[in-house]
């Protein structure tokens, strides 16, 4: 099966518009992490500090896969220019690879923010069973 030019560029607004909702994320955090009170910190606000280092690293991680996914589907896009198919094929197969990955820390990171938002949710100590 031969890959032609076109194959590895129906990626290119994909790629870029999921590295723009990373680094959405990755500012939403960093303002969270920043406006974080310094007062008495108890348990809740330790989980809370050890999930938002967690997000952070995941999100590093997702760009990082994600911007390599990009590099390597310009590089199979050379390639293939160059009728390497062959490689070209090669390359790209790498380049989904990667953005698989980069998909997965996305589940992951979402995963560990509803994990955040249920200790946040665990301050509150409202007994549902007792309402009408």
């Amino acid at each position: 099966m031969t890959i032609t030019l076109t194959t590895p560029a129906m990626l290119f607004p994909a790629i870029s518009l999921l590295l723009l909702a990373y680094t959405n994320r990755f500012l939403t955090l960093a303002s969270i992490i920043r406006n974080f009170g310094s007062e008495k910190m108890d348990e809740s606000d330790h989980k809370q500090i050890n999930n938002l280092r967690k997000r952070i690293q995941l999100i590093k991680r997702m760009q990082e896969a994600g911007a390599a996914s990009f590099f390597l589907c310009v590089l199979a896009m050379l390639a293939i220019y160059l009728e390497y198919q062959i490689v070209g094929g090669w390359i790209f197969a790498g380049s989904l690879v990667l953005l698989l990955y980069s998909l997965w820390m996305s589940v992951w990171e979402s995963r560990i923010s509803v994990e955040a938002l249920d200790v946040h949710l665990q301050n509150f100590n409202i007994d549902y069973t007792k309402r009408k």
